[in-house]
């Protein structure tokens, strides 16, 4: 006797997902687009402007944090006397000029194009309007989500719940609803403290 075994929704990208699922959220940067190695150079340019280090490591642990709050947090750190929003602005400047080169991550937008039209689809993201909603536009994304909640929607960044919480109240639903779809450790603590599931995308990194 032959036994068909579904393939787990949480480690195969073309698995079905639960009945009881009505909406996907999706982070933005790592997830739906592959922008951390240009984040990062973005972030070498402004903080080496400061006269401040920043260890890849160190980056990646801080992935989903507001922009803000990592240039705030690291000038304290290394006592500069460059102000923490001209670093993010500087940051911000030096990004904005390699979104043209935005790259997708295939296996993830693919989850977006195929639930799109089943389920509501929403992005919630650490980064701010002005820089999101371009990346969006840039990689063709746009109309897919007509919910996008930022650092600038919310009081509390990741790993706080609040732009989980927001995405799933505009959607119409409730935390257990929904699915999160990220790569950075914030994001995994911030699903969790939402109450919702959360799958970590970057073992698909790769796949076509």
């Amino acid at each position: 006797m032959n036994v068909t075994i579904k393939p787990n929704w949480q480690t195969h990208p073309q698995a079905e997902l639960p009945e009881h699922i009505g909406g996907l959220i999706f982070d933005c940067d790592g997830t739906l687009v592959d922008t951390m190695p240009m984040h990062y150079r973005a972030w070498q340019t402004a903080l080496g402007e400061a006269g401040i280090p920043l260890a890849e490591d160190e980056f990646y642990r801080l992935a989903g944090m507001p922009t803000l709050q990592i240039a705030q947090a690291l000038a304290l750190e290394h006592k500069s006397n460059v102000s923490g929003e001209h670093i993010t602005h500087r940051k911000e400047e030096a990004y904005i000029e390699s979104i043209p080169d935005i790259a997708l991550i295939p296996a993830v937008v693919a989850i977006a194009r195929r639930e799109n039209g089943r389920r509501r689809l929403s992005v919630a993201s650490g980064g701010i309007h002005r820089i999101v909603d371009e990346q969006l536009r840039a990689a063709g994304l746009m109309d897919l989500f007509p919910i996008v909640i930022c650092a600038d929607d919310v009081e509390h960044g990741k790993p706080a719940p609040d732009s989980f919480l927001a995405a799933a109240s505009r959607m119409g639903l409730k935390p257990e609803q929904c699915i999160v779809y990220e790569d950075g450790e914030l994001g995994f603590q911030a699903a969790a403290a939402a109450g919702m599931s959360c799958v970590d995308v970057r073992p698909w990194y790769g796949i076509q």
